[in-house]
């Protein structure tokens, strides 16, 4: 791939996509950035993605994650900016050739909230009451936990989806904890549900920093960026989910930490009602995240994840 790296470091522009969340992030990264290197002038290039002109679709449906991210990776490889953020949850697990993750931001609250105008928590939600998620992940595990709910896709940026809620479309919606954090909405949020009842996203929560791979100069002046517990526990998650395939079309989720020099991972795969489910724990050495990914994705398999994920549509 040919880019143009002429570009004096007297200036960085910054590729996002423009919903609220999206700009907060790069504001973020800007800040950090100028702050660093107060004699930089850093510039956020703001971009619609297909994913955010789909709205009326599940995103199962029309391609998954990259669609938030592709458009930002054609403003990489033909230099009108610098790197690109991204929330992690939304890249493609193999990112295309050409392209790599400079930096893992740290991570903010990785847990789902349960978000409602009427009800303190989901278990106060009557039979029947619909309930609103774009995820196959929180589908799953919604649907094993209270089989008398319905679930419908609710598609959108953050400020829509709670308008929808608001106008009553919905009893409650499930949310990400981090983006009602990181724009200042907590108060939205009823009730977090703990890790171990809604198996996160991988990567929820991690904003990543992705650049053109001809851009090695980057690399030095991003690192400052880079948390180093949460790329880690990143890298665990997502090397599990590349060894099942994972993508928004795959209810499936992973949760790592650090402890020390040791990384705890929980993942699952599960059919999208919720009646099958698998869940798997391992512990490793920090120093081999992506391999205790693999080994988890491994244990997740002789469990029988191949047969859950060879009956979804479209896993080949």
């Amino acid at each position: 791939m040919t880019t143009k790296t002429n570009r004096p470091l007297g200036k960085l522009v910054i590729a996002s996509r423009e919903s609220p969340l999206a700009m907060w992030q790069a504001l973020h990264i800007q800040s950090r950035l100028q702050a660093l290197y107060p004699e930089t002038v850093v510039e956020i290039l703001g971009m619609t993605t297909t994913g955010d002109q789909i709205l009326d679709t599940p995103l199962a449906r029309v391609g998954g994650k990259g669609l938030f991210v592709k458009e930002l990776e054609t403003a990489l490889a033909d230099g009108r900016a610098d790197l690109a953020v991204h929330s992690m949850k939304d890249v493609p697990m193999n990112l295309p050739e050409g392209f790599l993750m400079a930096a893992t931001g740290e991570r903010e609250d990785p847990r789902d909230a349960f978000v409602s105008n009427d009800f303190a928590s989901l278990e106060a939600l009557p039979a029947g009451s619909i309930v609103g998620t774009s995820s196959l992940r929180r589908q799953s595990q919604l649907q094993a936990r209270f089989p008398d709910l319905k679930i419908e896709s609710l598609r959108g940026n953050l400020q829509t989806r709670l308008r929808k809620l608001d106008e009553g479309q919905y009893a409650a919606i499930i949310l990400a904890a981090a983006g009602l954090i990181r724009l200042g909405l907590q108060a939205r949020i009823r009730s977090v549900i703990p890790p171990e009842l809604s198996i996160p996203a991988v990567g929820q929560g991690a904003l990543g920093i992705e650049i053109n791979a001809a851009r090695m100069d980057l690399l030095a002046i991003l690192a400052p960026l880079n948390h180093a517990d949460t790329e880690v526990c990143v890298k665990a998650e997502r090397a599990m989910s590349r060894a099942l395939a994972g993508s928004c079309t795959v209810p499936l989720g992973a949760y790592a930490t650090c402890h020390a020099d040791t990384i705890e991972i929980t993942g699952f795969v599960a059919s999208v009602d919720g009646k099958q489910m698998l869940i798997e724990k391992a512990a490793g050495h920090r120093s081999q995240a992506e391999a205790l990914g693999q080994q988890l994705a491994n244990q997740l398999l002789a469990s029988g994840a191949g047969e859950i994920l060879a009956a979804l549509d479209g896993h080949k």
